[in-house]
């Protein structure tokens, strides 16, 4: 039977890394007695301790290669046997030292332990592969971790070394890509003997950060936690790289108030059918030509079969002691990657001896021959291996010679004995459907504050709903105040970026978490305004129709004649209408309300306006009419003063037509006036209209207020000049005050105003007018006679 060999790279002799060898050896045993894998074949194995060195992993290499007893540059001493591959070595920075070599012989070369993503270059090692995932995929699952948790303010700590100094950049860059921010990234100096501890445990008691993302070895890490118990620095969650996230040098009880409720990857474990039983089989009896089962019996049962140490020590090794205890305790991880190593090169050798001629992968359907192969001819193969390990677990390379990044998630909890253990509580699977890569069992975590609730970290406390985040200039983004959302915005959830805007007829409630429908405003005669101010013009219109009967059966007397009956009666009726048209501003702002309300006000109040002027100028005349030789008496009918009535209301008119004709009033949604509201009113659509219709109105006021002004002294006992003065005197008063305030007021209150000046105006009107009148009238008929009205006032001699 042709026998290959397959080289192991080694440490030093560790428990972890002699339960490694014993893995390989297994393995090649187990696949030496497969009847269906490799038949009639045998596999060989040598094995090389590196020791961690540099230099000696490079004699090692070249001294597989060379297969004499020194190393010899290309040159291969030939055996009975070939070379199929190289399985190691364990850290990445001796792999790619060994990789560089083995690549110019396009030697395979098949990793359990180092996860540097500087190895998936497949231009500077095209021959190297490995069973445990990049350290890539696990730099981006711990940013995903950081991510699932919320945890928005982070430290990192990584070893100045290959694998911490590349897995950081990864991690930051994966984080602050996720929307966290990293408060500090510390290097931990493996040149010195306490990694320069002091520094960065100061850097973590300064910092609000409560997770800390930790890529480096347990032996690394090891002073940092020593000084982290030494100056009581608790309640820190500490994320763990796969180096350590297992380690059981840093599970010791005396760090468990610093450590528990850590959560890491860890590499994930397989089973190795058979490979219990064989580690418990294990004896330095039976092994007397293995040099290292008595060190390894040693170091598992602390004792020693020299005599002399053992006196010293007064522990010695008896052989009856049993491994039971320790392979229960025992993590096969990383033994798991070795054996997968092994079925590597043995998968892609059973792929090279059933190769057919004529179909196969070489030049003209060539195959190579299982004795006489080239290494490049089985690294083909080594690309291509495709198997099952266990029960579900597949093992395959992609282009970059990297497998699936399959991790276990482990959290570090007390047991029932008090001591920390590694309870997996989740799985990272690179090739799992997109979005479903961490699948975590929540209500199986347990964290330092001894419940189940995940700790909170980040710069500030969250912003609540209502809310958004400002970021504070100079400070990274995850440091931010909580600013109220601008009015008419909302913020639905936490930690908001921004606000939203309402929809036009929505409105934030108070504490601007949701958008609710705008309150309708406008004024309505179920409103109390409302109802008060209709009640009042209502009752006030009535006013100059009970003056009118007054004067109809008082219509014979001198008082009644003497001021021009049938233009007072027409006054009485106008100002009538003026308190009857504030009802038209009251109720909901329909189109063709909006038409009337400014005309009919303008117009009903030019016609009393109008009125009044002509009564004004009637009495002027009647006075200056009676001196000798005047031509004024036949100006004093009353063909002028409807002349002059209608001359003004036509002016108005004409306004009011232009107005409609080209810019008429409608109805508007005003939602900028009032916040929250929406204020329902009649757009004038032309305020120069408005304010020339209103503008003319008081031109009329005013003329009439200056002619009664200059009339005043007349010689009359009573005198309707000074009446007439007073009341336009109120009315302009009224319509002057009245100017700013509508300007200034807002919504329903806008209209309100407009009908109190309508009411004020017109009260005015009637009050000074007509009701000096009226109590002669009623009240003092004995000067309601000829001689009282003729009687001269002495005042005005």
């Amino acid at each position: 039977r042709n026998q290959k060999w397959l080289k192991f790279g080694q440490k030093k002799l560790e428990v972890q890394n002699y339960q490694s060898m014993l893995a390989m050896i297994f393995a090649v045993e187990e696949i030496n007695a497969r009847p269906d894998l490799l038949p009639n074949i045998t596999l060989g194995y040598q094995i090389y301790d590196t020791c961690t060195v540099l230099r000696r992993a490079a004699e090692g290499t070249m001294w597989m290669l060379s297969g004499g007893s020194e190393s010899i540059p290309n040159y291969r001493c030939y055996g009975p046997s070939r070379l199929a591959g190289i399985i190691g070595d364990s850290g990445s920075t001796r792999s790619i030292l060994m990789a560089q070599i083995l690549g110019l012989y396009r030697y395979p070369q098949v990793s359990y332990f180092s996860t540097s993503p500087f190895l998936s270059n497949r231009n500077l090692f095209p021959s190297f592969f490995r069973t445990i995932p990049s350290d890539e995929f696990q730099s981006r699952g711990l940013a995903q971790l950081v991510k699932y948790f919320g945890w928005s303010w982070v430290g990192l700590l990584a070893t100045d070394n290959d694998y911490g100094q590349i897995g950081i950049q990864v991690v930051k860059q994966e984080i602050i890509m996720s929307g966290a921010c990293v408060a500090f990234a510390e290097n931990i100096l493996t040149s010195l003997l306490n990694r320069n501890a002091p520094h960065i445990v100061q850097v973590i008691n300064k910092s609000t950060v409560n997770v800390v993302v930790v890529l480096s070895s347990d032996s690394d890490f090891m002073p940092v936690v020593e000084e982290l118990l030494k100056q009581n620095v608790t309640g820190k969650i500490w994320v763990a790289s796969e180096s350590w996230s297992t380690s059981a040098l840093l599970s010791k009880d005396r760090f468990k108030k610093i450590l528990v409720g850590t959560i890491g990857f860890a590499i994930h474990g397989g089973q190795m059918p058979g490979f219990r039983e064989y580690l418990s089989s294990l004896h330095p009896s039976k092994h007397l030509n293995n040099p290292f089962a008595k060190e390894f019996w040693e170091q598992i049962f602390s004792c020693k079969w020299n005599e002399e140490e053992a006196n010293a020590t007064n522990q010695r090794c008896t052989g009856r002691e049993s491994l039971e205890s320790f392979i229960k305790k025992a993590d096969f991880r990383i033994t798991f990657n070795v054996y997968t190593c092994v079925y590597t090169l043995a998968w892609a050798l059973q792929s090279l001896l059933q190769c057919k001629p004529g179909e196969g992968p070489f030049q003209h359907g060539g195959c190579a021959n299982i004795s006489s192969f080239q290494p490049w001819q089985l690294l083909h193969y080594v690309r291509n291996v495709n198997f099952q390990v266990n029960d579900w677990a597949y093992i395959f390379f992609n282009n970059k010679g990297d497998p699936p990044a399959i991790y276990d998630i482990v959290n570090w909890q007390l047991g029932d004995t008090g001591n920390m253990e590694q309870v997996i509580v989740g799985i990272y699977n690179s090739s799992a459907p997109h979005g479903n890569t961490l699948t975590l069992n929540n209500a199986a975590f347990m964290w330092n504050t001894g419940d189940a609730q995940v700790p909170y970290s980040r710069c500030n406390p969250s912003c609540p709903s209502g809310f958004q985040k400002v970021t504070i200039p100079g400070k990274p983004f995850c440091c931010y105040e909580c600013n109220l959302c601008p009015q008419g915005e909302i913020s639905n959830q936490t930690d908001a970026v921004e606000c939203d805007q309402c929809s036009w007829d929505m409105w934030p409630n108070e504490v601007q978490d949701r958008c609710l429908p705008r309150t309708i405003e406008f004024l309505s005669y179920t409103d109390p305004m409302g109802v008060s101010l209709a009640t009042i013009a209502i009752i006030s219109s009535t006013i100059p129709i009970c003056i009118m009967l007054v004067f109809f059966c008082h219509r014979t007397t001198p008082i009644v004649k003497a001021n021009n009956w049938s233009l007072s009666c027409l006054l009485l009726v106008s100002l009538s209408f003026c308190f009857l048209c504030a009802l038209v501003f009251i109720g909901y702002p329909r189109p063709e309300m909006c038409l009337l309300r400014q005309v009919g006000f303008g117009m009903v109040f030019s016609l009393s306006i109008s009125c009044v002027l002509a009564k004004t100028i009637i009495v002027v005349i009647a006075f200056k009419a009676t001196k000798p030789g005047t031509r004024l008496r036949k100006w004093s009918g009353i063909k002028v003063s409807y002349s002059v009535m209608g001359f003004c209301v036509l002016i108005q008119l004409c306004v009011c037509v232009t107005w409609l004709s080209f810019s008429p009033p409608f109805p508007e949604l005003d939602i900028r006036s009032q916040s929250g509201v929406i204020i329902i009113i009649c757009n004038e659509n032309s305020p120069t209209a408005f304010w020339c219709m209103v503008g003319y109105l008081g031109l009329l006021a005013a003329l009439s207020f200056i002619v009664a002004f200059l009339a005043r002294r007349l010689p009359d006992s009573f005198n309707e000049a000074k009446f007439i003065t007073f009341s336009m005197l109120a009315f302009l008063s009224v319509w002057v005050s009245f100017v700013p305030a509508y300007l200034s007021a807002r919504g329903k209150n806008t209209v309100a105003m407009e009908i109190f000046a309508i009411i004020s105006s017109s009260w005015a009107v009637v009050i000074c007018i007509f009701f000096p009148k009226c109590f002669i009238i009623l009240f003092r008929p004995n000067m309601n006679s000829r001689e009282q009205l003729m009687k001269k006032d002495k005042v005005y001699k």
